[in-house]
């Protein structure tokens, strides 16, 4: 069995400055640990990079497009136009398998959108899918953000996928 680290949208207008969401240091130290865990245990890991439009935070070239977790050598970048990441990157299921992967691990930005697209397409490509709880989030609206992260894990949960607290995954 091979896990691999999925990281959505872990990019700077997200952690950083004035666009940056809720609770940054609790969900980065999450972010950070499953990186390393991912990496120490030699795991496959997909940086997921969101390409924005013109004037957004996230727009190609801009500060806020680039991406927090230094990529290694290794590691895979895909970028996408939408919140699923499966959708954008065709020959990303495939690529998975190819890695031996039957388990992806999701973790990442905006809870309600990129974070629940790609764990559901996830688990429609047939791959295990874990949604990493304290390691994606979204922001406040006139709910809280962590109510809508719990809505997002419940739902993930209805459609088979598995919920764990970050620091409870082994890869």
């Amino acid at each position: 069995m091979v896990t691999a680290l999925i990281c959505v949208d872990v990019q700077k207008n997200m952690l950083e400055g004035d666009t940056a969401v809720p609770d940054v240091p609790s969900v980065s130290r999450e972010l950070s640990s499953l990186l390393k865990r991912a990496r120490a245990a030699g795991s496959p890991i997909v940086h997921v990079q969101n390409d924005g439009g013109a004037g957004d935070p996230d727009e190609p070239g801009t500060p806020g497009w680039e991406l927090v977790c230094a990529v290694q050598t290794g590691e895979r970048v895909v970028r996408k136009d939408q919140p699923n990441t499966f959708a954008s990157n065709p020959d990303l299921a495939g690529w998975l398998r190819e890695q031996g992967v039957d388990t992806v691990v999701v973790a990442g930005m905006q809870s309600e959108f990129c974070v629940s697209a790609t764990s559901l397409a996830a688990i429609d490509a047939g791959f295990t899918t874990v949604l990493a709880s304290g390691a994606h989030v979204t922001y406040d609206t006139e709910r809280p953000a962590r109510d809508i992260a719990t809505d997002v894990e419940r739902a993930v949960a209805v459609f088979g996928g598995l919920v764990r607290e970050a620091a409870d995954i082994q890869f």
